[in-house]
């Protein structure tokens, strides 16, 4: 009876979590009457403020989005065992090193929870040259920003405020989504 009581009641578990992740998910509308796709990004009607969350950077220096007030930021939530988050860090890699020098940031923060060596393991096998190691291992991050799955990406603004988001792996140095980030290089501070 037991060897089909606890994996049920696991199943259960697993389903209740499930459902209060996603009756969390951001305040993001699903039709396109709603928001429109600029590159792999969805974006809002109207930039959202976002909660304030902490994490640390591969010293354990304790940093926030604030720190990062003035810079356009593309803030990535991932994992080493991701494989769709892996799949898509050599192009986010690629894409800081074309614009990272633009008043333009990619932030990826880690939810790994054995620290900092196997987001370096991964960027050494990667060959990740471009992007710092920012680590968020008890997901303070994810949780704040009621992130869905991984990878998550947020388009933020200078201001601090989300402008859109995408859920899933994206060819971030493609030249649409290279466009969209010099656009809001180029817009007014509001």
């Amino acid at each position: 009876m037991n060897r089909i009581l606890m994996p049920t009641m696991v199943v259960l578990a697993l389903a209740v979590v499930i459902y209060l992740i996603v009756a969390r998910l951001p305040d993001v509308p699903e039709s396109s009457a709603e928001t429109t796709m600029e590159g792999p990004i969805r974006l809002l009607d109207e930039p959202q403020e976002l909660p304030d969350f902490g994490f640390i950077d591969a010293g354990g220096r304790p940093l926030s989005l604030e720190d990062y007030r003035g810079k356009v930021v593309l803030l990535n939530i991932w994992a080493t065992w991701c494989p769709p988050c892996r799949q898509e860090m050599p192009a986010l890699d690629r894409l800081q090193a074309m614009l990272g020098e633009e008043g333009f940031v990619v932030l990826p923060i880690s939810t790994d929870r054995n620290g900092v060596a196997p987001v370096e393991r991964f960027y050494k096998r990667a060959e990740i040259r471009s992007l710092g190691i920012y680590l968020d291992p008890d997901n303070e991050v994810a949780a704040a920003l009621q992130v869905p799955g991984l990878p998550t990406t947020f388009l933020i603004d200078r201001q601090g405020q989300a402008l859109g988001v995408r859920i899933g792996p994206a060819e971030w140095d493609s030249e649409e989504t290279q466009a969209m980030i010099r656009r809001q290089l180029q817009a007014p501070a509001r």
